[in-house]
């Protein structure tokens, strides 16, 4: 019963890293759903600040560090839990985790992504590593393009959505800001809403000059703050989202060892493009898993097994549209410190994309957008499939306006939700393949939310 009880608390989570052990500093999360702070150093004083707001303290560990010592300074402090951040020897994490049963402690490991263990029964999976979400731009400040022709959006929700397809466990990305920069708040809001896109939280990391000012309290820090824990709490207050299921009529077959570890795959590709996809296990793959899919693209047809095989013959019998690798290609194996792809396997994906890109532009796999350059999108089914999310991130430096969304579905109502603005009613209209909606403005991040027939 304790167990469980940890873990439920301990998936509710909003964590952020904090700098500061002084009390007094809690008072920055009030009025935000922030929950669950990382610290390098604690101290009985400040978790005992922080339990009294209901905030859980966890201590980050690094490899390297006296496993002795530091469950000492963890036990006398009183922490929930504690954070294994980086490449740990599996018998030193397997040390932590002892001390952790002992105590009733939470243990978070953050490890590079080669080393994520999906197969856990830990209430949180995470890593540190992550691409900075944004617009990625080249030298004097030019837009990258994207297969597609718009610009390139850096993200991190093609792996992140992989995770979530594999696990029910929380997943956490503890990605930190670029090394010496000095971000907008844009740039935290991008983060926030990358990983709520896939149903993951982003741990709230600032860069030193915000972090300063913020703990400085500086007027214009405290403004981004609220606007930061705006947007952390729109996605909170609608948590329930984390549980719906991918709702396009487009599978992509793939597994850690074909690329699903990786960012900037045939995944974020479509991604950019808005079409709907759903991440597709390959130990998962089965007839029942592809009923509703109208196109499935099987990254590595190599890896299959024979009843695979059979479901995908099972799907193309049906009609279905069946799209694989080149024939004899092997993504290489997950390497500690590459998040991407290299060059040589972008240009054999590149096979790959122009069919699916050919593909997609031709059909309605759930859902179209229109003048949404810029932007990404992620669409979800309520569990008894009579509500459509489209999830919406605009990553530019300005408002996107006059955004048109075609969803292939009988839905009757609409309304557009944002962070700290109330809810837009919408009216879709019929068109051939369901209906359409007009969306004027939004600012950063929003969901559209329609009424449909199950």
């Amino acid at each position: 019963m304790l167990l469980a009880l940890l873990v439920a608390a301990a998936s509710a989570w909003v964590p952020a890293r904090w700098s500061s052990t002084d009390p007094r500093s809690l008072e920055l999360l009030a009025n935000t759903p922030v929950n669950c702070l990382l610290l390098e150093r604690v101290s009985r004083d400040f978790v005992a600040a922080a339990s009294d707001r209901q905030i859980a303290v966890l201590r980050v560990v690094r490899p390297g560090e006296d496993s002795g010592a530091i469950v000492k300074e963890a036990t006398e402090a009183g922490v929930a839990g504690l954070v294994l951040e980086g490449a740990f020897a599996d018998e030193v994490a397997q040390q932590f985790r002892d001390a952790a049963r002992q105590a009733n402690w939470t243990v978070v490991e953050l490890p590079p992504r080669a080393r994520l263990r999906l197969n856990t029964d830990a209430p949180i999976i995470g890593t540190y590593e992550g691409l900075w979400p944004g617009i990625r731009a080249l030298e004097g400040d030019a837009a990258r393009a994207a297969p597609t022709g718009g610009p390139w959006v850096e993200t991190n929700t093609g792996f992140l959505r992989y995770v979530r397809a594999v696990t029910d466990a929380a997943v956490w990305i503890a990605n930190k800001p670029p090394s010496g920069s000095v971000l907008p708040v844009q740039r935290y809001l991008n983060a926030i809403a990358d990983a709520a896109l896939a149903g993951a939280r982003w741990v709230v990391a600032l860069d030193p000059d915000f972090d300063r000012r913020l703990h400085g309290r500086d007027a214009k820090a405290l403004d981004a703050w609220t606007r930061i824990a705006a947007h952390l709490k729109f996605y909170e207050d609608h948590a329930e989202w984390r549980r719906w299921r991918p709702a396009g009529r487009l599978a992509l077959i793939q597994d850690e060892s074909s690329g699903a570890l990786l960012s900037g795959g045939i995944l974020d590709m479509i991604a950019v493009k808005h079409a709907p996809v759903r991440p597709l296990p390959r130990t998962r793959l089965t007839a029942a898993a592809l009923k509703d899919a109208r196109l499935v693209v099987n990254v590595d047809p190599s890896s299959l097994g024979e009843a695979e095989k059979e479901a995908l013959r099972s799907f193309t019998r049906s009609g279905g549209t069946l799209l694989s690798g080149p024939p004899g290609w092997k993504f290489p194996p997950p390497q500690e410190g590459r998040i991407t792809l290299e060059e040589k396997d972008l240009e054999r994906l590149n096979e790959i994309w122009r069919e699916v890109n050919s593909l997609v532009g031709r059909r309605n796999l759930g859902a179209r957008l229109f003048n949404a350059a810029g932007m990404l999108s992620n669409l979800l089914a309520s569990p008894d499939g009579k509500q459509i999310l489209l999830h919406l991130a605009n990553f530019t430096d300005y408002p996107a306006e006059n955004i048109t969304v075609h969803v292939a579905a009988a839905c009757h109502a609409a309304r557009l939700l944002a962070p700290g603005e109330p809810p837009r009613t919408l009216s879709p209209y019929p068109i051939e393949e369901g209906v359409a909606v007009e969306i004027e403005r939004i600012a950063t991040s929003a969901a559209l939310l329609l009424d449909c027939k199950p």
